[in-house]
């Protein structure tokens, strides 16, 4: 076999597709958050960021920075090894404890990134509950996918937020099998929220575990920013409760929060955890001090929502078709690979404006868009320049407008 011949053969079919990836080459300033330096054909460009998951900011805020540069001083750059050998620090128990207590949970588990929080912990539920069922929404992350599939337990995917038909699934296994109910808060390429009471409503109707993933909603909602779950409520329904720290609170890692006892039965058997090495203390210390931060600053959370409100609005009102959404994700539809590419493509050279496109298999086909996530930092003047730019675009290459 021709081994090279086939990678770059792949390669040049994606290309056709529309659905091959470039990375913008990108220098994020201090204090200069939304805009940015791109590098790119030997020139420096100042552009906008409109699709960074730094949500809010935090990963520029003083607050955070000053934890890091201390954290660094004080314990050096790494952690030392795995969690079991030398790498657990002062500060990775201290971030435990916080995050347990933002979730107003027993205990939580730090982990190296949000997907492998996900893949670890739904793998080895799945695999050390004797029969477990794990009933997945179908628009759950790839984290959760492939965490399920990797357990080998029975899987049942269930429609979209559609209560009744978890309802049936979880009517037709054996009421003696352990089952847990697998979903998300806020979809992030849709930007819908779950009905979590309903849920769990029907879980613990048939004595189901919850499994919420609230990776793009920690931070932002909720008094404290702990979550939807917070803001209805019903923290205190959910078996565990999934997040992370590389999107509202600035940083990297995930982690999970539950009962003490679950928390210890992942740490002491999930191998994604086991043999990982845990994340640098001055990491840790910057995420202690960011989710300590939005605990008690909810006027962010509040600009926040005034914020992509407002731009859904002027998007609206130029005729640019928003996808319906309830949360802060903004999508815009455009429907075809090839364009979808070349509206951001145009977005970034002609007008410096860095938003990327969502292509299969992120999302289905024919249901491409540009997903923005205004933040508390971008001004209406950023907005006037999007709005502009995008109408622009959206003539020069034929795309409809909203009816």
């Amino acid at each position: 076999m021709d081994y090279e011949k086939f990678f770059a053969d792949h390669i040049s079919a994606l290309k056709k597709e529309g659905r091959y990836r470039v990375f913008a080459d990108l220098e994020r300033k201090v204090g200069f958050f939304p805009k940015a330096f791109n590098h790119r054909d030997g020139e420096i460009k100042e552009i906008t960021v409109w699709c960074s998951n730094d949500y809010l900011g935090m990963g520029q805020r003083p607050e955070t920075l000053t934890a890091m540069h201390e954290a660094i001083d004080q314990c050096g750059a790494g952690a030392g090894g795995t969690r079991n050998i030398s790498g657990t620090n002062h500060y990775h128990v201290l971030l435990e404890q916080e995050l347990a207590d933002l979730h107003q949970k027993e205990s939580a588990l730090l982990f190296g990134a949000g997907w492998v929080a996900n893949h670890t912990t739904l793998s080895t539920l799945g695999a050390l509950l004797p029969g477990c069922v794990i009933v997945s929404d179908a628009k759950n992350h790839n984290s959760m996918i492939e965490g399920i599939r990797h357990s080998r337990a029975e899987k049942k995917i269930f429609k979209h937020n559609d209560v009744d038909d978890l309802d049936r699934f979880l009517s037709e296994i054996d009421p003696k099998l352990p089952k847990l109910v697998a979903f998300e808060s806020v979809y992030s390429m849709d930007g819908d929220i779950a009905p979590i009471a309903e849920i769990c409503d029907v879980a613990e109707k048939h004595n189901a575990m919850t499994f919420l993933d609230e990776v793009h909603a920690v931070g932002m909602y909720g008094q404290h920013g702990a979550g939807v779950a917070e803001r209805e409520g019903l923290m205190d329904r959910i078996t565990i409760i999934q997040g992370t720290l590389a999107k509202a609170f600035g940083v990297v890692g995930g982690y999970i929060a539950g009962s003490s006892a679950m928390c210890d039965f992942v740490r002491s058997n999930g191998s994604g955890f086991i043999f990982s090495t845990s994340m640098p203390p001055a990491v840790a210390a910057g995420a202690l001090a960011s989710v300590r931060y939005l605990k008690k600053h909810n006027e962010i959370r509040e600009q926040h929502q005034e914020r992509a409100a407002t731009l859904k609005a002027r998007l609206n009102n130029a005729g640019i078709p928003v996808m319906p959404s309830v949360s802060h994700i903004v999508p815009v539809f455009v429907g075809d690979p090839v364009l979808c590419k070349q509206a951001s493509d145009d977005l970034m050279i002609k007008h410096d404006i860095y938003v990327q496109p969502i292509n299969f298999p992120t999302v289905d086909r024919g249901t491409e868009r540009l997903r923005f996530t205004p933040t508390p930092l971008h001004s209406d003047a950023d907005m006037d320049h999007l709005v502009s730019a995008l109408k622009e675009v959206w003539g020069r290459l034929g795309l409809k407008l909203a009816a």
